[in-house]
C-alpha cells in the first residue's frame, strides 16, 4: 500500500502517548508525552483536538484502503478482531522501535552501547494510541458499540502481551506511577471534661443529715 509509509509516519508524531527516537547507533528511545503544546489555552486545546481529529480521519481511510486491499477483499460488515490483529502484524513491518530477542545481549538493557541485529516493530504506544483512534472512528461512521472490532477482547489481550514484551526487552517500564496518598490526619481525642456534668442529681426532698457538732432544734 502506498499510503502506508506516510501513515505510519503520522502515526510516530501525531498525537501517540510515546514517542520514538532513532539515533546514531540504530537504537530508539521512548519519550512520554505528545507532540501538541503544553499550554492549557483554549487556542492550543483547539488545535491539538483539530491534530487528533485529522489523525483520526487519516488513520480510519487507511484502514479502509487495507481492507480493500485485502485479499480477499473484506467489507468493513465482515471484518472481526481477528482482521484487527491482522492490519496491526502488518503494520511491524514499517516500525521503528528496536525490540530485543531473548538471546541477544543487550535484551532488558534501556540504552545498547551498540548495534544489533533485533528486528524494529511499532512500539506499543502508536499502537495503542492508533486502536484507541480506530476505535472512537468505528463507531462515529455508525458502528454499534458491541459490533466494534478494534474494542475485541483479542485486540486488547493483544495490546497487552505487546506492552509486555517490549517493557521486558528494552528494559523499560510503561506502567503510570501511582500517586502516594496523603497519610489520613489522625483527629485528636476528646478528654472528657471531669467535674461537669457527672454529679450526682438528689431529689428535692430528700432529708440530709446535720454535719457533726451541729446543734439540732427540735419543734414542739
Amino acid at each position: 500500500m502506498d499510503s502506508i509509509q506516510e501513515f505510519m509516519d503520522t502515526c510516530h508524531s501525531a498525537g501517540n502517548t510515546f514517542t520514538t527516537i532513532t539515533n546514531n547507533n540504530n537504537n530508539t528511545t521512548t519519550v512520554a508525552g505528545t507532540s501538541g503544546s503544553s499550554s492549557s489555552s483554549p487556542a492550543a486545546s483547539t488545535t491539538s483536538s483539530s491534530r487528533y481529529e485529522n489523525q483520526k480521519r487519516r488513520d480510519w481511510n487507511t484502514f479502509g484502503q487495507y481492507l480493500k486491499n485485502h485479499r480477499p477483499p473484506l467489507s468493513l460488515s465482515r471484518c472481526s478482531g481477528a482482521h484487527v490483529l491482522e492490519f496491526l502484524r502488518y503494520l511491524d513491518q514499517f516500525g521503528k522501535t528496536k525490540v530485543h530477542t531473548p538471546i541477544c545481549p543487550f535484551y532488558g538493557h534501556p540504552n545498547p552501547p551498540a548495534p544489533c541485529p533485533c528486528p524494529l516493530r511499532q512500539a506499543w504506544g502508536s499502537l495503542d494510541a492508533l486502536i484507541g483512534r480506530l476505535r472512537a472512528a468505528f463507531e462515529e461512521n455508525g458502528g454499534k458499540p458491541e459490533a466494534n472490532p478494534f474494542g475485541a477482547r483479542a485486540v486488547r489481550l493483544y495490546l497487552r502481551e505487546v506492552r509486555d514484551l517490549q517493557s521486558k526487552a528494552r528494559g523499560i517500564s510503561y506502567e503510570k506511577k501511582k500517586r502516594k496518598r496523603p497519610p489520613p490526619q489522625q483527629q485528636p481525642q476528646q478528654q472528657p471534661n471531669i467535674g461537669v456534668g457527672v454529679g450526682v442529681v438528689l431529689p428535692l426532698h430528700h432529708h440530709m443529715p446535720p454535719p457533726p457538732g451541729a446543734r439540732t432544734t427540735h419543734h414542739q
